[in-house]
């Protein structure tokens, strides 16, 4: 008796030692045993860390987009300053209608269209086609004001990317244009040399255009920071359902019907006080 008793004891203490085992020494027997696979070591930010050529292309669309990079566009007002001195454009809901206008009907939606398929073309390496786009971009212009305020702009992008942002084939790309190169098909040869995705030029694209009409409306009606602001924002499903058609669009598609804009920038052009350029 006494000794099954100081069997049975004795049992007891190993038993629940075993049980104890350190948490390492147990992990260690399961994974030699394959019962637990090893997760790999996640990238650092987690699932909303970027790829080093996402980063990349943000940072570039950020610089070239933003008002600071030198292409001018602070001087043109694409008739807007007209449409002001006219009494169409007098407070923050008359321009949001207007620049509304402006992004889906008339020259907004085309030079997304331009960019699109500038940016594809050059992609591509289809020459012939980039050639034709660019030269029938230049030519889709109601007015000599609309001509310069583009052509600038797109010399100046074309430019400076050059001198501070070149690439590998980026000269060869602008050679095949062999003309006038206008500013959104500037920005889409540019982005395409340097393999930044068409979907978020675009888009950046359409937030520099409109900044740049709102600055300009901001400035001749005069509108303060708050309600300039409140104005971005209500153009956003604008922007962003104009971005989706132009992303879409063929060259068949392209047109414009803001008549009262193209007037806007042909008399703009002998208005006789004037703080832009177009």
């Amino acid at each position: 008796m006494t000794s099954i008793a100081t069997t049975t004891t004795t049992a007891i203490p190993m038993l629940m030692t075993t049980s104890k085992a350190p948490a390492r020494t147990r992990r260690r027997a399961a994974v030699r045993a394959g019962a637990i696979k090893q997760v790999p070591p996640q990238p650092i930010g987690g699932q909303e860390a970027m790829t080093e050529s996402e980063a990349a292309a943000l940072y570039r669309l950020m610089t070239w987009l933003s008002p600071s990079f030198p292409v001018g566009a602070f001087s043109y007002s694409s008739g807007i300053e007209w449409a002001v001195e006219a009494g169409d454009i007098g407070d923050a809901a008359s321009l949001r209608d207007w620049l509304a206008s402006m992004l889906a009907d008339g020259p907004g939606f085309c030079d997304g269209v331009f960019l699109a398929h500038a940016h594809r073309a050059a992609s591509s390496r289809d020459s012939a086609g980039l050639r034709d786009i660019a030269e029938l971009a230049a030519a889709f212009v109601p007015s000599r004001e609309r001509q310069l305020e583009t052509s600038a702009q797109g010399r100046a992008f074309i430019d400076i990317a050059r001198a501070a942002w070149n690439c590998d084939g980026l000269d060869q790309m602008i050679s095949h244009c062999d003309g006038t190169i206008v500013y959104s098909v500037a920005v889409g040869l540019v982005s395409a040399a340097h393999a930044i995705s068409l979907a978020p030029t675009m888009h950046a694209f359409f937030h520099a255009l409109t900044s740049n009409w709102i600055s300009a409306g901001a400035r001749l009606v005069p509108l303060g920071q708050t309600d300039s602001q409140r104005v971005l924002a209500l153009l956003e499903p604008a922007v962003v359902s104009t971005a989706k058609r132009a992303l879409m669009a063929s060259l068949d598609d392209l047109g414009s019907a803001t008549f009262r804009a193209d007037l806007a920038g042909m008399r703009h052009e002998t208005q006789y006080t004037r703080l832009f350029r177009s």
